[in-house]
């Protein structure tokens, strides 16, 4: 396992601009994540100092440069999950490796891919769950359907069977992105793929069916919500974080309620723009930076 003081998870601008000042600090760094929605080839005309406006794209690769230029090291990687030892450390698990930090800094954005159910929110919280960690106790030995196409999905599939035999996943009409391996591991678990598309649920007060869009309707006690990638609400459920609505509670110095966690960015849900991430990203920064050094004290 790789260690580092500081974890920063996005490589957006308010993870960027937080891993410049944790770096600079001499802080272990790093950075886990990939190329934003930001960091595309549309022009950006409101940032402070580019009067003749910069990419997307230009604007993220000159902070990687910025980054990397004090010591922080970037991966490219998706973050399936993230734990606290009883140390008070925090262990993550990524598609490609497992990193141990003293403190975790979400700079994620926000995004909830929805499932496309028409009814999912009648079930909330009574059989619909966003969170493995979280519930997966309360299905033990009962029949569950895990949705979405990706290796967070099939990695969800595969924490679950360690509460339950029945275990599935439906890509919900999606294209199957699940790497090779995950694909032996799936099989090896005996984790089968249903075809098709949940569309409604059903059930008196938690679910009992589940519709598919060619009227195949299934027994089913829980269903996982896992699409897309892993989000900060994601993290947030796991770690015990508090949120409202779709987004993550911080204070005025990026803090979550949990010790050592920050967030800044949009899944703080502020005024979304670069300007607003890059500032609360410094703060979470030297507020990290300041949590470590108290902590190592």
């Amino acid at each position: 396992m790789d260690t580092t003081d500081i974890a920063i998870i996005g490589q957006g601008p308010a993870g960027l601009s937080a891993a410049i000042y944790t770096a600079r600090a001499g802080m272990k760094t790093m950075v886990l994540g990939c190329a934003p929605k930001v960091a595309g080839d549309y022009d950006i005309d409101n940032y402070f100092g580019f009067p003749e406006s910069i990419t997307g794209k230009e604007l993220i690769e000159l902070g990687c440069r910025h980054a990397k230029k004090f010591g922080a090291v970037l991966r490219c990687e998706k973050v399936l999950g993230i734990h606290q030892n009883s140390e008070g450390d925090f262990d993550i698990k990524t598609d490609k490796s497992r990193v141990s930090c003293k403190s975790v800094i979400l700079a994620t954005g926000v995004s909830r891919v929805r499932p496309g159910i028409e009814n999912i929110s009648e079930y909330e919280g009574k059989g619909i769950s966003y969170c493995v960690s979280c519930d997966g106790f309360f299905y033990k030995n009962k029949k569950v359907i895990v949705l979405g196409e990706g290796v967070f999905a099939a990695n969800q599939a595969l924490e679950l069977k360690n509460y339950t035999p029945h275990v599935s996943i439906c890509y919900q009409g999606k294209k199957e992105k699940i790497s090779e391996e995950y694909k032996a591991l799936l099989q090896k678990e005996d984790i089968s793929v249903l075809p098709g598309k949940v569309v409604r649920l059903k059930g008196k007060n938690y679910i009992e069916q589940a519709e598919f869009d060619n009227n195949e309707i299934i027994s089913v006690d829980g269903i996982f919500v896992a699409m897309g990638e892993a989000s900060s609400l994601d993290f947030a459920y796991t770690l015990g974080i508090t949120t409202k609505g779709v987004f993550i509670e911080a204070d005025d110095k990026q803090h979550t309620n949990i010790p050592g966690v920050f967030a800044c960015g949009d899944c703080v849900g502020r005024f979304l723009q670069i300007s607003v991430a890059v500032g609360e990203g410094a703060i979470a920064g030297h507020s990290a930076i300041s949590f470590v050094k108290d902590k190592s004290r």
